[in-house]
């Protein structure tokens, strides 16, 4: 079977590699790929985002099955695109996908099937997000909505800071068109771990958990970043946390997007927060997580 792998970092790298291992596989092709990739698979100079070039080389390839590693591809549609083609594809649809491409879509959908999370305000312009501010006092968490590449978090110590924040987020533009629309939360406390499961659209599959380091400087300092690196398992991720996660967040979340006519089938990721009240969910990512994976 010929396998294409769709794009260009770390995670690619550690996805054509294992991938490799399999005896079923006898092509590997990685678009755009890297350094690393090229010494055990074709690298393909098409970006991950040109869905239309994707397709039409998997047509032309006859590929086998095609595996997403990014998040743009997949907001964007192309696990639909291919299915439509009929080629087999690993990756939520776009409307399952939404989990990711829209953290507000993500924490409606967890306020509504009532899964563990921060309580949360969404805002669309700067005067709205002034009200919110007036009454807060603590330190709070201001989050571009849309896609940011990992970096769209800012966390605050004081409103003085958050307003800054939603200036960063709705009038700089600095995550560009991510940050048409702000998400306020609450600032939890505790240990962040990864937390990545293959699902089926019904069910899910636990994968180990994983710590990564957001911070650009040493000490938790900086601003956050994309991950500085990451480690598993987590020795703070205990059995029972572990099973907490499974039935109270990961398995609701797949029924509740089942209900929503939103089926999930590829990788969830949930990064949560161990915080004294037991797991608490702090974003969904629609793909195999980097650095994680």
């Amino acid at each position: 079977m010929r396998v294409l792998v769709i794009g260009g970092g770390g995670r690619e790298h550690a996805l054509v590699w294992k991938i490799n291992q399999s005896p079923k596989v006898n092509e590997i092709f990685c678009a755009p790929g890297n350094t690393g990739t090229a010494e055990i698979a074709q690298n393909v100079p098409i970006p991950a985002d040109q869905i239309d070039q994707l397709l039409e080389f998997a047509l032309e390839k006859e590929i086998g099955l095609t595996v997403v590693g990014p998040e743009q591809p997949l907001v964007m549609g192309i696990v639909d695109r291919f299915q439509e083609k009929g080629l087999r594809i690993f990756g939520p649809t776009a409307r399952a996908a939404e989990l990711e491409g829209s953290k507000a879509f993500s924490k409606d959908i967890m306020k509504k099937y009532g899964l563990p999370t921060a309580e949360y305000k969404t805002f669309s312009s700067h005067e709205l997000a002034q009200g919110y501010f007036d009454k807060e006092t603590g330190p709070i968490v201001v989050k571009a909505s849309g896609l940011a590449a990992g970096k769209g978090v800012i966390l605050c110590r004081n409103a003085k800071e958050g307003l800054n924040a939603v200036d960063t987020i709705m009038k700089d533009k600095s995550f560009g068109e991510a940050g048409d629309q702000g998400v306020i939360e609450e600032f939890l406390e505790g240990q962040e771990v990864s937390v990545l499961a293959f699902s089926d659209g019904s069910t899910v599959l636990l994968m180990d958990s994983a710590q990564d380091h957001k911070a650009a400087l040493d000490g938790d300092q900086g601003p956050n970043t994309g991950g500085m690196g990451a480690y598993s398992p987590a020795p703070v991720f205990t059995d029972l946390l572990r099973q907490k996660a499974r039935d109270k967040i990961m398995l609701p979340l797949v029924r509740a997007m089942k209900a929503e006519g939103r089926p999930y089938q590829g990788i969830l990721y949930a990064g949560l927060m161990l915080t004294k009240h037991g797991p608490k969910t702090l974003e969904f990512n629609a793909r195999f997580g980097d650095p994680e994976t």
